[in-house]
């Protein structure tokens, strides 16, 4: 694609350089606006600049993609009513043996709850549990939060669900939901082994408990611990009624009360009341014996009614989140069968709203349309982006270097994934490099097409770990870690570094070896 005239290249280049700065810093002193607003605003100046027009702009919208993002992020509202991140949680602590053994459950928690309901779902649910369990065993809570980011991430990639970059690569390249896994699937697994072995190596020493986090980094120091029933970060607690006393308690304050009644008012009516008092308290006293018994069974029925009314409850309860389930590993068999992906996760996403048989509202408020929003400005800025020559220009110079065909080319098309990830962020770096390499793969083989596609979803998605400003995975368990209210701790970009530099060059050298399809 020929370079347009100089003044498109500019306009284009500073539409797509501000949608760029407050992606990546959206709370730049200047224009605080935020992420969604900055996307919005980058495309709103690619058609006003006249870079593009509004039906290509309408056009460069991929409802696909959002119907897919959509779906699955209503998928797992559910599943996290049917409590299945509480699980999860439950399933670190169970008969842990000590720092390391925690840290370890962490990694492989994480990565598979990731590569089912999104790297970012399972970083909102679970940070606040990661938290909890490091103070409670007066573990450095560091180690563990870098646990939670990294795996997310590395797990995500493993399937077409478990990240918004995967989403598109699936979409555009055309390949199955079963294709894509046991593609990606071998470097997953062993990627997310040699992670954890990093922290274990880099943080051994703080892992045998009694150590306090580093008082720099520490925000506030928890005062009281949590039950483990209330950790899930999304759960309500719903008020309860005072009971009433009980029949057989004594009234004797009864005459008192009236006694002083009397004297502050002089109204002789205080006497009646006394003497209505007095019978009624004689009453109650002094039940005959077939009034007692009535009273006994009266009392026996209705807590035999309150008994089955709470098992017919639990019993539904049970039988609504198995049900929850089943839909969802439907949509799984649909996905691996290769059924159309937007559609399987709208119907499953759909079938769920129905099932539970009240007012969606509820459960529709908690979907991030703000990502969605983002997602449809990104998608006109950038391809306003394209149109301007610059992606094009830029792949025609580094396509002789990094072809995949040799060990070589692929090294540096690795290095560059990884150095756009983490300066354009992985989704425009998907969306602008991944048609171009597919194309230079495809005059190689059909297969060496697919194998550049899972390796462009293997860096972009990898290269996240690299820095705090990687992936949102990284900068949600950040954010969620400092605003918890009994554990903050504040995680540094430079803490981040330290172990994210290594261990990304690292884990994608080590993946790029086991992903192969010819």
């Amino acid at each position: 694609m020929a370079m347009e005239p100089a003044l498109k290249v500019a306009l284009g280049s500073g539409a797509f350089a501000i949608f760029w700065v407050l992606a990546v810093f959206p709370a730049v002193p200047f224009l605080p606006i935020g992420r969604t607003a900055g996307s919005l605003l980058g495309a709103m100046l690619m058609v006003v600049l006249g870079v593009m027009s509004a039906d290509e702009a309408y056009a460069a919208v991929d409802l696909p993609i959002l119907g897919l993002l959509f779906g699955t992020m209503v998928v797992s509202v559910y599943l996290e009513r049917a409590d299945m991140f509480r699980h999860l949680g439950r399933l670190l602590s169970w008969r842990s043996h000590g720092g390391r053994d925690l840290l370890v459950r962490t990694c492989a928690v994480s990565a598979l709850a990731s590569a089912l309901f999104t790297n970012d779902t399972c970083c909102v649910v679970l940070t606040e549990f990661i938290l909890k369990i490091a103070r409670q065993n007066n573990l450095p809570p560091k180690p563990f939060l870098l646990a939670l980011a990294s795996s997310a991430n590395i797990g995500s990639a493993a399937t077409p669900i478990g990240n918004p970059q995967n989403l598109v690569i699936a979409v555009q390249s055309g390949i199955s939901f079963g294709q894509f896994v046991f593609g990606i699937l071998p470097a997953t697994l062993v990627g997310s082994v040699v992670n954890a072995a990093i922290l274990l190596c880099l943080y051994w020493g703080q892992l045998d408990g009694g150590m306090k986090p580093a008082a720099e980094e520490v925000v506030a120091v928890p005062t009281e611990v949590v039950e483990e029933e209330d950790v899930t970060s999304h759960r309500f607690s719903p008020a309860t009624m005072s009971h009433l006393r009980s029949r057989s308690q004594p009234q004797s304050h009864s005459s008192d009360a009236a006694g002083e009644d009397y004297h502050a008012n002089g109204n002789g009516k205080q006497q009646q009341a006394l003497a209505s008092n007095g019978l009624h308290q004689r009453r109650h006293t002094t039940l005959l014996p077939s009034e007692s018994e009535g009273k006994v069974v009266d009392d026996q029925h209705s807590l035999s009614l309150q008994q089955s009314e709470q098992e017919q409850e639990e019993w539904q309860s049970r039988v609504w989140k198995t049900c929850v389930y089943v839909i969802t590993g439907g949509m799984l068999v649909a996905l691996l069968l290769g059924l159309n992906m937007s559609w399987s996760a709208i119907t499953a996403a759909l079938a769920l709203i129905v099932l539970d048989f009240k007012d969606a509202r509820p459960c529709l408020e908690k979907v991030s349309y703000p990502l969605l929003l983002f997602f449809c400005g990104m998608f006109i800025t950038v391809d306003g982006f394209n149109k301007t020559g610059i992606p094009s220009a830029f792949w025609e110079f580094m396509e002789p270097y990094a072809r995949i065909d040799t060990p070589t080319g692929t090294a540096i098309l690795a290095l560059v994934i990884l150095l756009l990830s983490n300066v354009a962020s992985n989704v425009p770096t998907v969306l602008l490099l991944g048609a171009r390499v597919a194309a230079s793969a495809a005059a190689i083989s059909p297969a060496a097409q697919t194998n550049a596609w899972l390796i462009l979803a293997w860096t972009s998605t990898v290269a996240g770990n690299l820095s705090l400003l990687g992936s949102a995975a990284n900068l949600i368990v950040c954010e969620q870690a400092r605003r918890s209210q009994h554990y903050g701790y504040t995680l540094s970009f430079l803490g981040h570094l330290q172990f994210g530099f290594p261990a990304t060059i690292i884990v994608t050298g080590i993946g790029l070896l086991l992903i192969r399809t010819y």
